[in-house]
């Protein structure tokens, strides 16, 4: 069973950053997709960035240059840096896993078998 357990988030003033982080464990295949999705109140959950096991990664538009998906050596840790933070910014934040390579539908819940409880961001202006 595929485990994840998020941290790091808070609050923080518009134009700051934080990392997430979001422990793995309980995989039992090399070849993988990771995501960070996130979802407001009322709203969808929006797909943020995702990377595989061959260290593909992608974003969605609203964060491009802005957030950076990664993972440590050790493929156990999932990170996810975030810069030039908004108030637009302000959700929960959850992390994802799948089998597989990443595909088109990488931003899709479906695509996605476990996930975590979350950690809540707070970008004030």
């Amino acid at each position: 069973q595929v485990q994840l357990v998020e941290s790091g988030g808070g609050s923080v003033q518009t134009g700051g950053s934080l990392r997430l982080s979001c422990a793995v464990s309980g995989y039992t295949s090399n070849m993988y997709c990771m995501g960070w999705f996130r979802q407001a109140p009322g709203k969808e959950r929006e797909g943020v960035a995702a990377i595989d096991s061959a260290g593909r990664t992608l974003y969605a538009d609203s964060v491009k240059g802005r957030f950076t998906i990664s993972q440590n050596n050790a493929k156990t840790i999932l990170y996810l840096q975030m810069n030039s933070l908004k108030p637009e910014d302000t959700v929960m934040y959850r992390c994802a896993f799948a089998y597989g390579w990443c595909g088109g539908s990488w931003d899709q819940t479906y695509e996605y078998h476990y996930w975590g409880q979350g950690t809540q961001v707070t970008v004030s202006s």
